[in-house]
Protein backbone atom coordinates (compact mmCIF):
# COMPACT_ATOMS: atom_id res chain seq x y z
CA UNK A 1 0.00 0.00 0.00
CA UNK A 2 3.18 2.57 0.57
CA UNK A 3 4.45 1.65 -2.49
CA UNK A 4 1.31 2.62 -4.21
CA UNK A 5 1.07 5.70 -2.55
CA UNK A 6 4.53 6.50 -3.53
CA UNK A 7 4.03 5.76 -6.69
CA UNK A 8 0.83 7.77 -7.29
CA UNK A 9 2.92 10.82 -5.73
CA UNK A 10 5.67 10.28 -7.82
CA UNK A 11 3.60 10.43 -10.81
CA UNK A 12 1.69 13.27 -9.50
CA UNK A 13 4.37 15.23 -9.09
CA UNK A 14 5.64 14.17 -12.48
CA UNK A 15 2.41 15.57 -14.41
CA UNK A 16 2.26 19.14 -12.04
CA UNK A 17 6.07 19.45 -13.29
CA UNK A 18 5.47 18.84 -16.64
CA UNK A 19 2.91 21.25 -16.67
CA UNK A 20 4.52 24.29 -15.02
CA UNK A 21 7.33 23.60 -17.54
CA UNK A 22 5.29 24.16 -20.62
CA UNK A 23 5.35 28.12 -21.91
CA UNK A 24 2.76 30.67 -20.41
CA UNK A 25 3.59 33.85 -22.39
CA UNK A 26 4.21 34.17 -25.97
CA UNK A 27 7.91 34.92 -24.97
CA UNK A 28 8.63 31.50 -23.33
CA UNK A 29 7.04 30.31 -26.21
CA UNK A 30 9.09 31.25 -28.44
CA UNK A 31 12.54 31.41 -27.14
CA UNK A 32 11.83 27.84 -26.21
CA UNK A 33 11.58 27.34 -30.32
CA UNK A 34 15.06 29.83 -30.62
CA UNK A 35 18.88 28.52 -30.73
CA UNK A 36 19.85 32.51 -30.57
CA UNK A 37 22.14 31.73 -33.71
CA UNK A 38 21.14 34.61 -35.50
CA UNK A 39 20.67 38.36 -33.42
CA UNK A 40 17.31 39.36 -33.07
CA UNK A 41 15.78 42.45 -34.05
CA UNK A 42 12.36 43.77 -32.36
CA UNK A 43 9.37 44.78 -34.35
CA UNK A 44 9.84 49.03 -33.26
CA UNK A 45 13.67 48.16 -34.33
CA UNK A 46 12.73 47.13 -37.88
CA UNK A 47 9.81 49.41 -37.87
CA UNK A 48 12.04 52.35 -37.28
CA UNK A 49 14.45 51.33 -40.42
CA UNK A 50 11.48 50.80 -42.36
CA UNK A 51 9.97 54.50 -41.69
CA UNK A 52 13.57 55.38 -41.86
CA UNK A 53 13.74 54.18 -45.30
CA UNK A 54 17.23 52.21 -44.62
CA UNK A 55 18.35 49.59 -47.16
CA UNK A 56 17.36 46.18 -45.94
CA UNK A 57 16.23 43.26 -47.09
CA UNK A 58 12.88 41.67 -45.74
CA UNK A 59 13.30 38.08 -46.28
CA UNK A 60 10.28 36.09 -45.84
CA UNK A 61 11.22 32.38 -45.31
CA UNK A 62 7.45 31.07 -45.12
CA UNK A 63 6.11 28.44 -47.68
CA UNK A 64 4.04 29.96 -50.79
CA UNK A 65 0.67 29.68 -49.66
CA UNK A 66 1.80 31.65 -46.15
CA UNK A 67 3.01 34.14 -48.19
CA UNK A 68 0.42 34.72 -50.82
CA UNK A 69 -2.27 35.43 -47.17
CA UNK A 70 0.13 38.15 -46.30
CA UNK A 71 3.84 39.39 -45.20
CA UNK A 72 5.70 42.54 -44.80
CA UNK A 73 5.18 45.10 -47.38
CA UNK A 74 8.07 44.60 -49.97
CA UNK A 75 9.41 41.23 -48.68
CA UNK A 76 11.07 38.36 -51.04
CA UNK A 77 9.53 35.43 -51.18
CA UNK A 78 12.43 32.71 -50.10
CA UNK A 79 10.29 30.01 -48.62
CA UNK A 80 11.58 27.35 -46.55
CA UNK A 81 11.49 23.70 -47.17
CA UNK A 82 12.94 24.65 -51.09
CA UNK A 83 15.27 27.47 -49.90
CA UNK A 84 18.67 27.10 -51.59
CA UNK A 85 21.27 29.88 -52.05
CA UNK A 86 19.97 30.88 -55.45
CA UNK A 87 16.90 32.52 -54.26
CA UNK A 88 19.29 35.46 -52.73
CA UNK A 89 22.42 35.30 -55.43
CA UNK A 90 21.21 38.86 -56.11
CA UNK A 91 21.49 40.18 -53.40
CA UNK A 92 24.52 42.39 -51.32
CA UNK A 93 26.01 40.00 -48.97
CA UNK A 94 26.69 43.36 -47.12
CA UNK A 95 23.09 44.73 -47.19
CA UNK A 96 21.29 43.95 -43.47
CA UNK A 97 18.84 41.18 -44.27
CA UNK A 98 16.27 40.35 -42.21
CA UNK A 99 14.37 37.05 -42.21
CA UNK A 100 10.83 36.25 -40.96
CA UNK A 101 8.22 33.36 -40.40
CA UNK A 102 5.69 32.92 -38.51
CA UNK A 103 7.08 33.30 -34.77
CA UNK A 104 10.90 33.11 -36.06
CA UNK A 105 11.84 29.87 -35.87
CA UNK A 106 12.21 28.56 -39.24
CA UNK A 107 13.85 31.97 -40.33
CA UNK A 108 16.42 31.59 -37.75
CA UNK A 109 17.53 28.28 -39.68
CA UNK A 110 17.78 30.57 -42.87
CA UNK A 111 19.25 33.18 -41.26
CA UNK A 112 21.95 30.47 -39.83
CA UNK A 113 22.55 29.70 -43.70
CA UNK A 114 22.50 33.17 -44.92
CA UNK A 115 25.57 33.63 -42.47
CA UNK A 116 27.79 30.59 -43.63
CA UNK A 117 27.34 31.75 -46.92
CA UNK A 118 28.67 35.19 -46.18
CA UNK A 119 25.99 37.69 -45.61
CA UNK A 120 27.48 39.80 -42.97
CA UNK A 121 24.63 41.34 -41.01
CA UNK A 122 21.31 38.74 -40.92
CA UNK A 123 18.90 39.49 -37.99
CA UNK A 124 15.99 37.38 -37.32
CA UNK A 125 12.43 39.24 -36.99
CA UNK A 126 11.61 38.00 -32.86
CA UNK A 127 8.64 37.00 -32.67
CA UNK A 128 7.69 36.31 -36.53
CA UNK A 129 4.40 38.04 -38.48
CA UNK A 130 2.57 36.98 -35.12
CA UNK A 131 4.37 39.21 -32.77
CA UNK A 132 4.99 42.15 -35.64
CA UNK A 133 1.30 42.00 -36.27
CA UNK A 134 0.15 41.88 -32.06
CA UNK A 135 2.41 44.91 -32.09
CA UNK A 136 0.07 46.74 -33.91
CA UNK A 137 2.35 46.70 -37.20
CA UNK A 138 0.48 46.80 -40.78
CA UNK A 139 0.69 42.94 -43.12
CA UNK A 140 0.30 43.23 -46.70
CA UNK A 141 -1.19 41.46 -49.63
CA UNK A 142 0.04 42.26 -52.88
CA UNK A 143 0.70 46.14 -52.08
CA UNK A 144 -2.67 46.48 -49.89
CA UNK A 145 -2.83 45.99 -46.42
CA UNK A 146 -4.45 43.25 -44.79
CA UNK A 147 -5.60 42.08 -41.33
CA UNK A 148 -4.97 38.16 -42.39
CA UNK A 149 -1.98 36.35 -41.24
CA UNK A 150 -1.30 32.61 -42.26
CA UNK A 151 -0.51 31.53 -38.41
CA UNK A 152 0.66 28.20 -39.50
CA UNK A 153 -1.25 26.24 -37.34
CA UNK A 154 -4.37 26.33 -35.03
CA UNK A 155 -1.24 26.26 -32.49
CA UNK A 156 0.42 28.98 -33.33
CA UNK A 157 -2.79 30.77 -33.85
CA UNK A 158 -3.80 30.96 -29.93
CA UNK A 159 -1.04 33.48 -30.05
CA UNK A 160 -2.22 35.82 -32.25
CA UNK A 161 -4.13 39.19 -30.65
CA UNK A 162 -4.60 41.39 -33.62
CA UNK A 163 -5.86 40.29 -36.98
CA UNK A 164 -8.08 38.00 -38.73
CA UNK A 165 -5.67 34.13 -38.28
CA UNK A 166 -5.71 31.92 -41.80
CA UNK A 167 -4.60 28.24 -41.26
Amino acid sequence: MKALFWIFFVGLSFISFSQDTKPQTFDQMVRSYYKNTVPLIYPHQLYKKIIGNEKVYLLDTREKKEFEVSSLNNAIHVGFDHFNMSKVKTLDKKTPVIVFCTIGARSEMIGEKLQKNGFTEVYNLYGGLVHWKNKGYKVFKNGSETYNIHVYSEKWGKWLNVGKPVF
